[in-house]
């Protein structure tokens, strides 16, 4: 059979379009105004062709709309107790208390779970093989764990360096992150050889080499000076380098000054951060030239009276007091402290 010609085509069309007048006698009137129809070969051609436009048109369109949501990873709902923290977990344990951790739980349970999905990537092999490992989003799924409802997540398989630079990078688009779990996570990365160096960590994750390294700094202090503070999450950036050179210049004294800090932790009034910063580098001003002297009725021994920072101190010479009057002002202290 010979093929028809696009001319003959649309000449077809046409004709199916277009019954004969009996057919269409026992049809409701049609307005024609409303969709001219072509009586010509070459005006049903061009409306076949203006059709053909506009389906082509349409198919862009839809191709378009689907090639956006063609790398999506969609987001589902997973027991909480299936996902295990990140072995790069930047979350320091003082993160899941307080106001802030609190005021997230109360906004994820007023909504009925988190509206921000985390992310997670499935454990295939190991002691957690099925289970699905805290790309970021690691407060989100504590909250949800403590609620005990599902949380929201998007499930990806991706390497170790990949999770590394999404979880830093969600975390400091968050803002809500402290220089010394930023320091703790940049260590652990360097440490475990995830990174060649420490600036080849910082043009993967895209920040400068000097926050990098300033953060990598306070997570290097030693463990008494972090404890001497409230928190290790009350050090800012620019303390990092001066802790550093006092812990390096007056390593013995620096650790016992911590030390006598850690142990003030549970009192009454115990020392702020920008206090402990002050008293372990040395920085904090002195009241000792406001210090009372108090002389001797008898003789010229002399007692003098001070306070540093949240500590009265009261210094005397050794001899100038026998133990039956040493004993005297122990008991007369004990009777005036709180």
């Amino acid at each position: 059979m010979k093929k028809l010609s696009l001319k003959d085509r649309a000449m077809a069309a046409m004709l199916v379009r277009d019954p004969p007048e009996s057919v269409n006698a026992q049809q409701p009137a049609v307005d024609k105004a409303v969709a001219p129809k072509p009586k010509t070969g070459p005006g049903a051609l061009m409306a076949h062709l203006a059709r053909d436009s506009d389906a082509l048109r349409e198919n862009e369109q839809l191709r378009s709309e689907l090639s956006a949501w063609a790398e999506a990873v969609p987001a589902r709902k997973l027991d909480p107790t299936l996902i295990v923290p990140s072995s790069w977990a930047n979350r320091h344990q003082d993160s899941y208390g307080g106001a802030d951790f609190a005021a997230l739980k109360e906004e994820i349970q007023a909504a009925g779970g988190n509206i921000q999905p985390i992310k997670v990537r499935p454990i295939p092999t190991g002691a957690n093989e099925g289970k699905f490992e805290v790309v970021f989003g690691h407060r989100r799924h504590r909250a949800c764990m403590e609620l005990g409802i599902p949380v929201l997540a998007l499930v990806e398989s991706i390497d170790d360096r990949s999770l590394f630079i999404e979880m830093d990078r969600e975390n400091r688009q968050r803002a809500d992150l402290r220089p010394y779990e930023q320091g703790l996570m940049y260590r652990r990365a360097l440490e475990s050889g995830l990174f060649s160096s420490m600036r080849k960590l910082a043009e993967e994750i895209g920040v400068p080499m000097s926050q990098v390294s300033k953060a990598h700094q306070i997570a290097a202090l030693p463990s008494h000076v972090l404890e001497a503070f409230p928190s290790p999450l009350d050090i800012q950036f620019r303390w990092g380098q001066v802790l550093a050179d006092a812990v390096k210049a007056n390593t013995d004294k620096v650790a016992e000054v911590a030390s006598e800090l850690a142990s003030q932790r549970g009192s009454n009034k115990p020392p702020t951060a920008i206090e402990v910063f002050e008293l372990l580098t040395g920085t904090a001003k002195r009241e000792e030239a406001h210090a009372e002297v108090v002389r001797a009725l008898r003789g010229s021994s002399s007692a003098k009276i001070s306070r540093r920072g949240h500590k009265l101190l009261i210094e005397m010479d050794a001899e100038s007091l026998s133990s039956s009057s040493l004993d005297r002002l122990k008991s007369e202290l004990a009777k005036l402290m709180k």
